[in-house]
């Protein structure tokens, strides 16, 4: 593949792409909290466009295949297989790139092998927030909170990095209310956590207070994370 060479500009440009549809409204002021001023932002999602009709049609989840979770334009969730995900990643980060997006974030913490961008700088927060958390977290015991209970295992092998095996519960940011998550910390504590990690980027700070106050831990937010560190690359 012949690779878009990036405008000269002198504004930095930040492509974020989301596996669901932007812009993530929920996302986008977490964003625009930490990054420098004068910064463009161009969002893409792979579902753009797309009815819930034709998002069945490409993306339905298999039997006991992977899958993931995103938020849609109207707030909405949806379940996707995380295969045909993958399969639709690369043309909507080279369109980003060929858009003079200096560097590229994507809005996922799931598990992607396989991607590159160059010259542009790609941002994945899988390779970034599991070695962070462990950074963090020491020898401490690890709770993580994903939105699906089968995401528990099929996105355990990226958190190899830590001192002890996590332990794990589901609470959706986009299904469930904040009593369910609280649930959910309170359990993560009462099974032995001693720090909380917030593995999708859908959390939010409203989540990260709500885990807090529910299991009286710290909690690692993950977007937050990401979104801090993808300002030094454009400050």
């Amino acid at each position: 593949m012949t690779v878009a060479s990036i405008p000269t500009s002198s504004r930095k440009r930040l492509g974020t792409l989301t596996i669901g549809q932007a812009p993530r409204a929920d996302i986008t002021p977490i964003l625009a909290a930490a990054l420098p001023e004068g910064v463009d932002c161009l969002h893409l999602g792979v579902l753009d466009g797309l009815s819930r009709e034709d998002i069945a049609a490409r993306y339905a989840p298999r039997a006991g295949e992977p899958v993931l979770v995103t938020r849609l334009l109207d707030g909405g969730s949806v379940t996707l297989d995380k295969a045909a995900v993958r399969r639709d990643l690369d043309g909507k980060l080279a369109e980003l790139q060929a858009s003079g997006c200096q560097v590229v974030l994507i809005l996922c913490t799931g598990e992607f092998h396989g991607l590159n961008l160059d010259p542009a700088w790609l941002v994945e927060p899988d390779r970034i927030v599991p070695p962070a958390a462990a950074a963090l977290a020491g020898d401490r015991q690890v709770g993580i909170m994903v939105p699906l209970p089968q995401q528990a295992a099929s996105e355990a092998g990226k958190f190899a990095a830590l001192a002890r095996p996590p332990i794990c519960a589901a609470a959706s940011p986009y299904a469930d209310g904040l009593r369910e998550l609280e649930r959910a910390a309170a359990e993560l504590r009462e099974r032995g956590a001693q720090v909380l990690l917030l593995d999708c980027m859908g959390y939010t700070e409203e989540h990260r207070r709500a885990a807090a106050r529910a299991s009286g831990l710290p909690v690692i937010l993950s977007n937050a994370l990401i979104a801090k560190l993808t300002a030094e690359l454009l400050a």
